[in-house]
């Protein structure tokens, strides 16, 4: 069973930034796939980035080139950083895992992962 609490969530104009950390608890190793996702009221979740095997990454469109994710495999934590905000990235964060090595293509997909946080709220005006 894996716990996943993030934070790091606030309000910030556009162009700013913020970082957000997923804690993970419970049974985690390095081969865990881990990514963030986000929603908006009356839409589907959607993927924003993951960290599989290896390290390897991968991004949405929407936040190439902005958004970094990164793990820190000691600490179990999860980070994503993100950079020149826009109003579009207004959304609930959530940080998710799955403890199996996926293939890449299926890093973005919210239904391989298995265990979910509750949410962190990004606004961005």
């Amino acid at each position: 069973q894996v716990q996943l609490v993030e934070s790091g969530g606030g309000s910030v104009q556009a162009g700013g930034s913020l970082r957000l950390s997923c804690a993970a608890s419970g049974y985690f190793d390095r081969d865990n796939c881990m990514g963030w996702f986000r929603q908006i009221p009356g839409k589907e979740r959607e993927a924003v980035a993951a960290v599989g095997v290896g390290g390897r990454t991968t991004y949405a469109d929407s936040v190439k080139d902005r958004f970094t994710i990164s793990r820190d495999s000691a600490r179990a934590t999860l980070y994503l950083q993100m950079n020149s905000l826009k109003p579009e990235d207004t959304a609930t964060y959530y940080c998710a895992a799955v403890p199996t090595a996926l293939p890449h293509y299926f890093l973005l997909r919210r239904d391989k992962y298995e265990y979910w946080g509750r949410g962190t709220q990004v606004t961005v005006s």
